[in-house]
């Protein structure tokens, strides 16, 4: 990896954390309100099913359920547990705690998969990135609902075995990049698709305001974003990609304070600066001629991230 371009790949993937991070301004302003399963749901299920019209490909032999268990991983598990925590834990606490957990658990698990190095400055990146969310959301002392701590830290886990899975088995031959998205997406919608019509039920009323709404969810926050993520799991070491989700909280801040009128403190600022840190500190060393990582001249020692 040439010095100049280290960033481009870790930079395009970066774009799919950004418009997730917009996704709660889109919530809240343009969606019907309290129905954060319904928005799962369509978010996910016609994504998926229009990427399938049109791509004509469908998953066989091993991938069916190689399929179903990324798409419920990725997006149907880990977005049900992300609400369910996100109503029971306040002020922004239930995203603390997944993007600040989320990175240690890949990479521990890219370590036992994968075979991936753990250096010092994943170590570092860690504590850092965890620090960052905590000054960037934390406003003071809240009441822990035990419950919703559970969910998400279920929904950290569920986030990192996507992220680790996808790696670890990659696309089967011959299927392109959008397919491979549509499958997961379809997956995730039919996974949450019952929880939605039990516990919520369908809207008696949609504005025109919703439509918007829900195509944005559909069309950024789903197909593009998604196939974005998944183009960067493939170009890039499993806990570099895990770092770069921790750019969703910097974007959701951002955008409330524009258009929401939320504050914007000096401990927040200082929380993205740490962040941004965090998630440089983690993504692949420049290599040398002799294909060995500038910190690390041990062959044995080199992980994916080291390889050419």
């Amino acid at each position: 990896m040439k010095s100049g371009r280290r960033f481009l790949t870790p930079g395009v993937t970066a774009l799919a954390p950004a418009i997730w991070g917009s996704i709660y301004l889109v919530t809240t302003e343009w969606l019907p309100p309290d129905r954060p399963l319904l928005a799962t749901t369509v978010r996910a299920l016609p994504a998926g099913l229009i990427v399938l019209a049109f791509a004509r490909t469908l998953p066989t032999g091993i991938w069916l359920w190689r399929a179903l268990l990324l798409g419920t991983l990725n997006i149907g598990a880990f977005n049900f547990l992300l609400f369910v925590a996100a109503y029971r834990l306040p002020g922004g606490i239930a995203g603390m705690v997944i993007t600040a957990v989320q990175p240690m658990l890949v990479l521990v698990l890219a370590a036992l998969l994968l075979g991936d190095g753990i250096r010092y400055t994943h170590v570092a990146a860690c504590v850092l990135g965890a620090g960052g969310v905590v000054l960037l959301v934390f406003k003071g002392t809240v009441d822990l609902d035990y419950f919703g701590v559970a969910a998400a830290l279920a929904a950290s886990a569920c986030m990192g075995a996507g992220i680790t899975l996808t790696k670890l088995w990659g696309r089967p031959n011959g299927v392109g990049l959008l397919p491979f998205t549509g499958w997961q997406l379809t997956a995730g919608g039919l996974v949450s698709l019952p929880f939605t019509l039990s516990l919520e039920g369908l809207p008696t009323t949609v504005s025109g305001t919703h439509i918007i709404g829900f195509c944005y969810l559909i069309s950024l926050g789903a197909v593009i974003s998604y196939a974005i993520w998944f183009r960067g799991i493939e170009k890039l070491p499993a806990s570099a990609v895990s770092f770069l989700a921790l750019g969703s909280p910097i974007v959701a801040t951002l955008l409330g304070y524009l258009f929401l009128n939320q504050t914007l403190s000096i401990l927040q600022l200082i929380g993205i600066v740490v962040i941004i840190g965090a998630v440089l500190l983690a993504q692949p060393r420049p290599v040398d001629p002799r294909g060995l990582d500038s910190h690390d001249r041990n062959p044995s020692r080199r992980g994916i991230e080291d390889r050419p």
